[in-house]
């Protein structure tokens, strides 16, 4: 059978979904999680993702994204790979982590509603899973995005959005009293979820799209389903979009130093300037190392990476430094 096309475009939802190769861990302890999460929010700083709600599990985990530029290819090639790789060298272990291909449930944004009871299905999870004690709290379940929304702005990550879930919910203020009242009405979605849940929960666990029954017709009109339409991007395509960001990126650099590209390049290949500039593309694009180092003309990939780790290595001692 023939894999189903990732759709993508500009402004798109989706409830992501991976587990673990042959059903394993893909946490084994809280640092894990947290180096999870921080890798989560690199890549929604180069994708330009606004993540709406999360949940690790043991084996798998949960995410609900809005993607303002059509970066959900990209963005999950580099977030998953990253993360693999960040977990293996820590455990000294080699080869898959995820199994497969992530599941991506495309969330009709047409009408709020839908993004909230995904958004409640990911929070509940734990609930589900008997991983929250019956008279306990979910917000004791540290490892959702749910106790995360209960804190003020300043103790949650600049890449989690609040505002559109709470807003469905009639709340309109992110205080304390307005966080308060999304609590308890998730506490009480909770304690009354049953059957009355289970359609939407099926349609969410089995379907590839979740939204109004002429949700598929938008999509095709809009071009989702293979008509010409350059707003809709598939596949390789999404490459175009995180490469105009990282030419982007390299113009502005080099304005600031009144520099052409051209310039550049011509350059020594382990020029500082060439390195500082690959350091900023890396940062905040998932554009690879090979791309990298052929744009800026600045040798091999792995005199690149050499040249990054002295250069980090570099600022930790200048930092040390000045302590």
């Amino acid at each position: 059978m023939a894999r189903q096309l990732r759709l993508e475009y500009a402004g798109a939802i989706y409830h992501v979904m991976s587990r673990g190769d042959r059903q394993e861990a893909i946490f084994l302890d809280d640092q894990d999680r947290r180096r999870f999460l921080k890798t989560l929010g690199e890549a929604s700083e180069k994708a330009g993702w606004q993540v709406h709600a999360y949940c690790l599990m043991g084996n798998h985990f949960h995410l609900v994204l809005e993607t303002p530029q059509p970066t959900l290819v990209a963005g999950m090639k580099w977030f998953l790979g990253t993360y693999t790789q960040r977990f293996n060298a820590r455990h000294r272990m080699r080869g898959h982590l995820f199994a497969g291909r992530y599941k991506a449930l495309l969330v009709d944004g047409s009408d709020d509603m839908y993004l909230r009871v995904v958004c409640d299905y990911v929070h509940l999870n734990p609930a589900r899973a008997g991983l929250v004690a019956a008279e306990g709290k979910l917000e004791d379940y540290a490892w959702s995005s749910f106790p995360v929304y209960l804190k003020p702005p300043r103790k949650r990550p600049a890449w989690l959005r609040v505002d559109r879930l709470m807003g469905e919910w009639g709340i309109r203020k992110d205080n304390a009293a307005g966080r308060y009242e999304f609590g308890n009405a998730i506490e009480v979605r909770r304690r009354v979820e049953g059957h009355a849940d289970e359609n939407l929960w099926s349609e969410i666990r089995r379907g590839w799209r979740f939204g109004a029954e002429d949700f598929l017709e938008r999509l095709v009109a809009a071009g989702a389903a293979g008509n010409p339409n350059p707003a809709i991007h598939k596949g390789d395509a999404v490459s175009e979009t995180m490469e105009e960001k990282a030419r982007r990126l390299v113009g502005e650099f080099l304005g600031k130093r009144n520099m052409r590209l051209e310039e550049l390049r011509a350059l020594k290949k382990g020029e500082l300037l060439k390195i500082e500039l690959a350091a900023e593309l890396r940062k905040q694009t998932a554009m690879s190392m090979a791309w990298i180092a052929k744009e800026l003309n600045a040798g091999a990939p792995n005199s690149i990476w050499n040249a990054l780790r002295r250069l980090r290595q570099d600022d930790d001692r200048e930092s040390e430094r000045n302590m």
